[in-house]
């Protein structure tokens, strides 16, 4: 480990979500105060949503950091589950041991504890984490078990969590309840250039760096910011990696070489097998690449698309799994002419 090589107390680049480390750039400090205040106001419903990595688990631990004296409060993140088993789930992350499978007796039990804290005066918080795998009818029941309330005030307190695909699900006609009664929405950006540099910074302070040096030169943040695309979680792989390089080669400091080091070998491309192909490249009489051949992988990533999706048209893809298919492509037409120039 490169822990005391660099003079630190701990992992100041980890994947677990701590919310010391938590760095409040401008998007993230607005989507914790819509989220506080709406909790605050007792709203209700209320939802987050960003791509993967982009820290909403972290922030999701430092707001209920806030209402740890203040509120009884629950957190899932096992979605992929009946409407049962939701329930059942819910009822043992509050320390309620049940053995019925009876969905209305789990309903009466969860109902009987949301009074109880009422009437202690505290809030009661449900932070359903990767709510984008929930399965309609559980989004269903998720919107009935906000009906518990009183003439003054609701008794729960609901967060929905998840990746741009809970946009899509929520935007469903069969859902519309339950969207109208979300009353905050909430997204997260990528860190500008200069907010990389301080959550660099301020995670290597969180975890005990205290040279006068900057551990990462200039150039180095740079570029992590440019080839993580401002994404924490991309950020926090760059720079661990880049950490143990210069640890092994007895650098105090991170320079942009080791972080070009670093992404080749984190550049999952390499590894990628060509699709489309049968195992045999087409060549030509004079040994050059074929020139269809880039159809030909494109036209066999379209393929394997459609029967992952199960014949589904085309036209049907919701707005994140066609920017997805279309990296597919970009990635598959990237490979080819690289090929190409180094032939």
């Amino acid at each position: 480990m490169f822990l005391d090589f660099f003079g630190l107390r701990e992992q100041p680049f980890g994947v677990t979500p701590d919310p010391r480390y938590l760095y409040l750039g401008p998007a993230h400090r607005e989507a914790l105060a819509s989220l506080y205040y709406g909790i605050e106001a007792n709203r209700g419903f209320l939802s987050l949503i960003a791509r993967p990595g982009m820290g909403k688990t972290t922030l999701l631990f430092h707001l209920l950091a806030k209402f740890d004296r203040s509120a009884r409060t629950a957190f899932l993140f096992q979605t992929q589950c009946s409407s049962r088993e939701f329930m059942q789930f819910l009822l043992a992350e509050i320390g309620i041991e049940t053995e019925s499978h009876d969905f209305v007796r789990m309903h009466e039990q969860f109902n009987r504890c949301l009074v109880q804290e009422a009437r202690a005066g505290k809030r009661f918080i449900v932070v359903i984490d990767e709510a984008q795998n929930l399965d309609s009818s559980v989004l269903e029941t998720v919107r009935l078990l906000s009906d518990f309330e009183t003439p003054q005030a609701k008794l729960l307190q609901i967060v929905l969590v998840g990746q741009p695909g809970l946009a899509d699900k929520l935007a469903s006609p069969s859902l519309v309840q339950l969207r109208q009664r979300i009353t905050s929405v909430s997204g997260l950006n990528p860190l500008s250039p200069e907010d990389v540099g301080r959550f660099i910074d301020h995670r290597l302070h969180v975890a005990g760096y205290r040279a006068n040096v900057p551990l990462f030169a200039p150039d180095a943040q740079e570029l992590i910011g440019q080839v993580s695309e401002g994404i924490p979680r991309q950020i926090n792989n760059y720079c661990f990696h880049s950490l143990s390089l210069a640890c092994a080669m007895k650098k105090k400091i991170v320079d942009v070489n080791m972080v070009r080091e670093v992404m080749h070998d984190m550049d999952i491309t390499r590894f990628v097998s060509d699709v489309g192909t049968s195992g045999n490249r087409h060549q030509g009489d004079n040994g050059g690449s074929d020139p269809y051949q880039p159809v030909q992988e494109v036209a066999g990533a379209a393929r394997d698309y459609a029967r992952s999706t199960k014949g589904t048209p085309p036209e049907y893809l919701s707005p994140a799994e066609a920017i997805e298919h279309m990296r597919d492509v970009a990635r598959l037409l990237h490979n080819w002419q690289g090929r190409r120039n180094s032939a």
